[in-house]
């Protein structure tokens, strides 16, 4: 029998695409879950309706959540969104969308969440990213609130660790929605990130979850696992790839067509 069978997996993000995988893999695996997103729905799985960037919203959310469960063991920080922002332009709407949904909105549900967690003695799971710890020009604003939701991870397992399992998870580049606006911008991550399944993202997931401890940092791939250590480890190496990956694309015109890297790219064709 699967050690998820008989979970009461809170989930949030439940509609995107990393959602619906785990929606899918969950339920598969027998734990029960109830979503929360922006659209209510009660299918394949309860999902009640709220907006994780309203303070007034996210109590009375996963308390309808909780109930429906009957308990708490899981709670999976899953929802996000991305878009460019150069680090070098000031932070504007988009700037902050980012940091309300990645960073503020799991800190508000994981806190509302606990007292159900710490009477289970459960687990939260937080649905991070690569670039979290290996950062990419022109997206500033997904970096740096990925990068701040590992530092609350971090701080929360120092404060309930003891009582409650704390895991960060790394996915890198997945086809979906969230990198739309990134296109649209000219600033494919083409030839950039190497694309996993969705498939593998949501299996590495659920073996967090499944395992006997909590792990602390889980990699999607072997990959991931090498660029983890590479950027904790050896980061100016990290950031000579990085910058070398960013120069050959100016150099075949890749980011010619995009306005928010136009500054970049005259820079780092006018050195002297």
């Amino acid at each position: 029998m699967s050690r998820l069978a008989g979970r009461r997996v809170l989930l949030t993000g439940a509609r995107g695409t990393f959602g619906r995988q785990l929606v899918a893999d969950l339920t598969a695996a027998g734990a029960r879950v109830v979503g929360i997103d922006l659209t209510p729905t009660d299918t394949p799985v309860p999902v009640v309706g709220a907006d994780l960037t309203d303070p007034a919203t996210v109590a009375p959310a996963v308390a309808t959540a909780v109930e429906r469960l009957g308990g708490l063991d899981l709670l999976i920080n899953n929802a996000g969104v991305g878009g460019p922002a150069p680090a070098e332009q000031p932070p504007d709407g988009v700037v902050a969308r980012q940091i309300e949904v990645n960073l503020l909105a799991a800190w508000r549900t994981t806190a509302a969440a606990l007292p159900a967690l710490l009477a289970a003695r459960g687990r939260v799971i937080f649905v991070a990213s690569r670039m979290a710890v290996l950062p990419l020009p022109l997206a500033a604003a997904y970096g740096v609130s990925k990068r701040a939701l590992v530092a609350y991870a971090d701080a929360l397992r120092l404060e309930v660790g003891t009582h409650v399992g704390v895991s960060v998870v790394y996915p890198s580049m997945v086809a979906s929605p969230i990198h739309d606006s990134t296109v649209r911008a000219g600033l494919s991550l083409q030839g950039v990130s190497r694309p996993e399944p969705v498939a593998g993202v949501s299996a590495a997931i659920l073996r967090a979850a499944a395992a006997r401890r909590a792990p602390r940092d889980v990699a999607t791939t072997a990959r991931g696992r090498l660029e983890l250590a590479l950027a904790r480890h050896a980061p100016g190496l990290a950031d000579r790839l990085v910058r070398r990956t960013v120069a050959a694309r100016v150099a075949a015109g890749e980011l010619d067509g995009a306005p928010l890297a136009a500054a970049m790219v005259h820079r780092h064709r006018h050195r002297s």
